[in-house]
Formats: structure tokens, sequence, C-alpha cells
């Protein structure tokens, strides 16, 4: 499919640009986030997002450039990294993109799945979705309706409900347990330069003040590049919220963007799922294939994997896609660690 013509807020932009042209992960936009840097070289149009970590430099995704000038991209950012002395680890690769960093000498390893929805063939009818129809209904008979945060709302409410989402996001953190951190860098954010690009839904409460009526909210990151539409990233509700809320919230969004004529809804990477040894490329270390594991049976107090894809899968996606990361030599405790430390959850 391809891509879409380029809207004014794009052409504007250089990274923007770069993805909408030339970009492949669904999660790209996610590049952008706040603490990120950019690796360019003169001469070659586009960029590599990382995040330095002491002496290693997290990269995520493949090269955003040109198909001619992804290798010559990449050969210059690990040639920058050997000069720094630090070790690349590439996070949230593609198939193309774990094979592009093999040619270059790293190991490569399947990290988790992420999950698309082919919007065309979106409908909540059917046997399948009884339960979640069900859900629906009943957030629907307990008095909770969606809007859209930039269309549905008024201007004047926005700043209210903002602080509302605020405190969600920390009442959701609280019901999680002390151990539980906010993740970063693999999820995206609600404030930052490209905040009015993303989409937010909001179930708000019938009869409530106006001051804690929002009992959840999702919000989506646009997709740029060859599979364009929209990202599922943040989602978030109170402890006390009505049940059904989220996916009352979920299904509206989803039905909005199939009528403007949006091709995918993407759920994004859930780690530790998927894991299959077909999925292996010849560049894939065993050590560190069982290392993945072992954290995808016992790392649920880090991460909820299970429930994450129980709940995408409900959706009954048409497309997974494993995805990769990608290091020099072996995988040792520090680069996890490190990894761990970008991504917050220590």
């Amino acid at each position: 499919m391809t891509a879409a013509p380029e809207p004014p807020r794009v052409l504007d932009d250089v990274r923007l640009r770069a993805m909408h042209r030339y970009g492949t992960n669904p999660s790209g936009f996610l590049s952008l986030n706040e603490g990120n840097h950019y690796f360019t070289e003169p001469g070659i149009e586009g960029f590599i997002a990382y995040r330095p970590a002491r002496r290693i430099w997290v990269q995520f995704g493949g090269p955003v450039a040109p198909p001619e000038s992804r290798h010559e991209l990449l050969a210059a950012f690990v040639r920058r990294a050997k000069e720094q002395r630090v070790r690349v680890i590439a996070v949230q690769l593609l198939r193309e993109d774990a094979e592009l960093q093999a040619a270059h000498g790293f190991h490569t390893n399947q990290f988790g799945t992420s999950f698309s929805i082919a919007l065309p063939e979106f409908t909540l009818r059917g046997r399948a979705f009884v339960k979640t129809r069900n859900m629906v209904s009943r957030a629907r008979r307990d008095g909770i309706t969606v809007q859209e945060l930039g269309r549905d709302v008024a201007d004047e409410e926005v700043a209210g409900l903002k602080r509302q989402l605020d405190a969600i996001d920390a009442s959701w953190l609280r019901q999680k347990g002390r151990l539980t951190r906010e993740i970063r860098f693999f999820v995206g954010e609600r404030t930052g330069a490209y905040q009015d690009l993303r989409r937010t839904f909001i179930a708000r409460r019938e009869g409530g003040t106006g001051e804690d009526d929002v009992v959840a909210y999702i919000s989506y990151s646009p997709v740029l590049g060859n599979r364009p539409g929209w990202l599922y990233d943040l989602t978030r509700r109170r402890p006390e919220g009505a049940r059904g809320a989220i996916e009352m919230a979920f299904a509206l969004a989803a039905e909005r963007m199939q009528e403007q004529g949006d091709p995918w809804l993407h759920l994004g990477l859930t780690p530790f799922i998927g894991l299959d040894p077909q999925n292996e490329l010849d560049s894939s270390h065993p050590s560190a294939a069982r290392a993945i594991r072992l954290l995808a049976e016992r790392g649920q107090s880090l991460y909820p994997a299970a429930s994450q894809a129980s709940f995408k899968r409900k959706w009954r996606p048409q497309l997974e896609t494993p995805e990769y990361l990608a290091f020099p030599g072996r995988l040792r405790l520090i680069d996890v660690w490190r990894l761990m430390k970008v991504a917050n959850l220590i």
C-alpha cells in the first residue's frame, strides 16, 4: 500500500517527512519521544533514532532512509559508536531491519510480537465479539460516553480534562503496586513537540462533576510510511473505572478511523509474546534466546505481557509480526540493565 499524500505538517518537519516517505515500522512515531537523539550523515536523507545510556546507545528501529541509503547510514552510525567507544543495542526491529543489522555484524533475536488490524475488515459483529459487545453495552448502561479531544470537546474544557488524565496516570501507577514504574521509550507520551498529531479518546461518566468524570482514556499516535494509520499507544483508567469503558473507547476510535478511510490500526509491540524458533534469523544468539524466553516465563512482575497480548488478540488482529533486538558480540548483563533503565523498568 502506498503512502498518502504528504500533509503540510509533515512537509515542514525533516523527520516526519523521512518517516512518511521511507518509514516501515508502525511504531516509528515513538522515535520522536522527548529525550531521544538522532544520528544523521551528510548527503543522506533520513536518520537513526537512539537514546544514550552511559556506554550504550539504544537504537530505536532501523534506519529511516531511502532503501539504497540504509546500509550506508547504519554503517556510519556504527562507526561513530565505535569512535565514541559505546555499544549499540537496537530494539523494535522488523525482520528487514534485523537482517540489515546482521549484515553489519550484529546478533539478532526475536524480542516479541506486534499486532495490526486491517481497518477495512474491522467489525464487532459475530460470535467472536459477543463478550466485547456485552462489555460495551454495560458501559453504555452505566452512563459512559466516549469523546475525542479536539473534536467532541470544547477548547475551554481541554485544560481541565488534561488535569484529570494526569490524575488517572498517577492512580493507575499506584494501583499497579509499589514496584511498578511507568514504561518509557517503548511507548508514547502525552506531551512533547508532536502531541498535536496524536489522538486521545476519553470515557466519561454522565452526571460527574466535570473534575472527576473521566474514568479512562486511550491515546493513538500516527503511523506514517508504507502501512499508514494509527498506533494504539497509551491506555489508562481509574481503579474504580466502569467496566467496559476501555472497550467502548477502543471500538469508537476504530470505527471512526475506519469511517475516515484509515487503512491500519496497529496495536504495537508486546515483548516476550509469540516467541518462536522459526522466527529466528541465522544471526540469532542461542544464549540470548534462552534469556529472553526466561524473561517471558518469569518477568510478569516487570511487564504484564500476557494480559497485554490477551487484550490485543481479542480484537482479532489479522497481522502478527515478529520484532527483534540486535547487539554486537554477546548480550551482556549490563546491556539488559541499561535497556531496562532506558525503558524505566528499574
